[in-house]
């Protein structure tokens, strides 16, 4: 396999002349930059990953933390991640929630990990962290985005959505239906965005005079399994209602699956309405009303702040990520009700 030392050589230059061209540094005459083009391409030359550090001064690599490997939730932003730095010619290094400890001691290690790997910049996905933690980053820190969570010690590096207008809009697209007797599967209350969705969702109902200390709800893990578990016990327990509002969309599939095969027809006589708008909603059965988080556009103005603080861009940062609810089969007006028309 030729070398840089190959390519000077045949080229008649210097090896620092040679570098120059690979790493597009530096100046070189128009006919010595021919020179080595030609021997680069007759030895076939392509400079591996750590000579091309080298040259260039960074690794061209982006870390990426997410608390688990696994789900339709974090694989979508995985994607969008990946497609975006192959296209500026960079490269994703993930980490991910594994080993012994809680989850702020994995994370640690996780972020650690990419440090040690000579990533450029790190982009994040946890709550496990605390202020703390972001501080002992030392320099680093200034090379770190983190979505879909806050720390007061990074605003500016902060992209998240707001999980207290999503809940809202759930409670209100129920009450646009009629909907009173409502239950709710929540997530883990140790996650912030949950807490702010459920908050969310509960302050909408008792503006509309529910007693929402009255509403069946129980937590659950954000999983499918957890889903139907949570499916299960609600009709079990003989709770009278007739929709219910799943904190995740994973966590509503597996209700839909539980609810198919205990006979219960969504959304005749029971109306489901799911959080995240994946793309397993869309191909639910029925197919889930959900709603709509900008991941995406939180996901893609992350990675533009981070890349412009690592490689000097100027690309276009946004805060704005709007909101929204995509109605589908899995949501009916409650039994009596006439659904409310907006003017």
């Amino acid at each position: 396999m030729a070398t840089i030392k190959d390519v000077a050589r045949l080229a008649g230059v210097g090896l620092g002349t040679a570098s120059r061209v690979v790493s597009g540094k530096g100046s070189v005459s128009p006919a010595t930059l021919e020179r080595v083009r030609k021997a680069i391409d007759e030895l076939g030359f392509r400079p591996s990953h750590a000579a091309r550090a080298l040259l260039s001064g960074t690794s061209r690599m982006i870390g990426v933390y997410i608390p688990a490997l696994s789900g339709t939730f974090y694989t979508p932003i995985l994607q969008i991640i990946d497609t975006e730095l192959r296209a500026a010619g960079l490269h994703m290094v993930v980490a991910f929630g594994v080993g012994l400890g809680d989850a702020r001691r994995q994370a640690m290690e996780g972020i650690e990990f990419l440090i040690e790997r000579g990533c450029d910049g790190l982009i994040m996905m946890t709550s496990a962290l605390l202020e703390e933690d972001i501080a002992s980053l030392g320099a680093k820190r200034h090379q770190l985005v983190a979505l879909n969570h806050a720390f007061d010690a990074i605003p500016e590096q902060c992209f998240t959505v707001d999980h207290t207008l999503g809940g809202r809009l759930a409670a209100r697209t129920l009450l646009d239906y009629k909907h009173r007797d409502i239950a709710v599967i929540a997530g883990p209350s140790a996650l912030a965005d949950n807490v702010a969705r459920i908050d969310g969702f509960m302050h909408e109902l008792a503006a509309e005079g529910i007693d929402t200390a009255k509403i069946w709800i129980v937590e659950s893990d954000f999983s499918p399994a957890g889903g139907w578990s949570a499916a299960k016990a609600l009709i079990e327990s003989g709770t009278k209602c007739s929709a219910l509002f799943c904190a995740n969309d994973e966590m509503a599939v597996g209700a839909l699956s539980y609810f198919q095969e205990a006979g219960i027809s969504v959304p005749r006589d029971l109306s489901v309405i799911g959080y995240d708008d994946t793309e397993s909603a869309a191909f639910s059965a029925p197919r889930l009303t959900s709603v709509h988080m900008p991941w995406r556009e939180m996901t893609l103005n992350g990675l533009n702040m981070l890349l412009n603080r690592c490689y000097d861009l100027q690309r276009p940062v946004s805060r704005t990520f709007p909101v929204s609810v995509t109605l589908r089969a899995s949501l009916a007006q409650a039994p009596g009700g006439t659904r409310s028309r907006k003017k």
